[in-house]
């Protein structure tokens, strides 16, 4: 598959969740929505007004929250379970632990602005470390979309899938990505730009950042291979498999440089397919500061991809 950005504008993955969830619900009686006093910042106003049976809003209390979503999915229901990434993820751990990974419970759980997006509001609000955390958990299922299609595409897989799943969506205004013949499945990665000299795998908003990096690379007559990885557990072991056959991989997220997809990768290439890595993410608590301005202070960035590459090409030809 190639693929490029749409020549212009910018959108919140937000919008694309909220309208998949709502075309559910249309269709299936089953759907409904649980919030943190989140209606607002998961955008699910109009999901509430045209189901306001269906949307539970527990108030400021997060493990309450999940375990409401887990009490509905074992009646039957399929619950879409709606906060902050940073508060979902940290203050529900034993809930998304025991109440919905560990029981099997069909639960949904979004991560709204999640990674960076609010910036400004300090490092408390950070959702960096979930992937990392959540990928520990046994048999839940993690999915990091990278830009509205494939954001809804997620949000109608996680409803199709028996079993508990966390979706990360950014508020993080992206670029679409134009695909031909795309399709999404949980555990599937896609290759957006062929390449044998090294193998950027991203996910979530570094996607794009990464095709730019390899853009940049081309014209230094490095042919990059580009691989979203949206599902980080369980991980698409062919792809990493024809990654690791590079020689050298980058891997590129809005989250921890450790634990998270940069982790899921070194684990499966420790064990099976040895090969040279950098690992491109946030090495421990962010400051407070704007997005973009912490994106760019980190490296998560074509330019900051880009290099990386360079460094571990070096290191190969050495």
């Amino acid at each position: 598959m190639s693929a490029a950005l749409a020549p212009a504008g910018l959108f919140d993955c937000r919008d694309a969740y909220v309208r998949a969830v709502q075309e559910l619900a249309e269709a299936d009686p089953r759907i409904v929505a649980v919030v943190n006093d989140s209606v607002g910042s998961s955008k699910l106003g109009a999901f509430r007004d045209r189901f306001p049976e269906r949307l539970i809003n527990v108030g400021i209390a997060e493990q309450n929250m999940v375990g409401v979503g887990a009490g509905l999915a074992n009646g039957g229901k399929i619950p879409f379970v709606s906060g902050a990434g940073c508060f979902l993820t940290a203050r529900a751990m034993e809930q998304i632990k025991v109440d919905c990974a560990y029981s099997q419970a069909n639960v949904k759980l979004c991560g709204i602005s999640s990674g960076v997006a609010y910036g400004e509001l300090g490092a408390t609000h950070h959702s960096i470390e979930d992937v990392a955390w959540l990928r520990a958990i046994d048999t839940l299922t993690v999915i990091v979309p990278a830009d509205p299609w494939q954001t809804a595409e997620a949000i109608k897989a996680a409803a199709a899938h028996d079993g508990p799943v966390y979706i990360k969506v950014s508020r993080m205004p992206v670029p679409e990505l134009v695909r031909s013949d795309a399709t999404f499945a949980i555990g599937k990665a896609e290759t957006l730009r062929e390449g044998a000299d090294i193998a950027i795998i991203a996910n979530g908003t570094l996607v794009h950042h990464a095709l730019a990096a390899a853009q940049v690379l081309a014209g230094e007559g490095i042919a990059a291979c580009v691989i979203n990885m949206p599902t980080v557990s369980p991980i698409d072991k062919a792809a990493l498999a024809a990654a690791a056959a590079t020689g050298a991989i980058v891997t590129a997220e809005e989250g921890l440089s450790r634990g998270g997809l940069g982790g899921a990768v070194a684990e499966y290439c420790a064990q099976h397919n040895p090969v040279r890595m950098r690992m491109i993410g946030f090495p421990g608590f962010a400051p407070t500061g704007s997005a973009k301005w912490l994106m760019e202070h980190f490296g998560l960035s074509a330019a900051g991809i880009a290099g990386a590459a360079r460094e571990l090409l070096g290191m190969k030809a050495g």
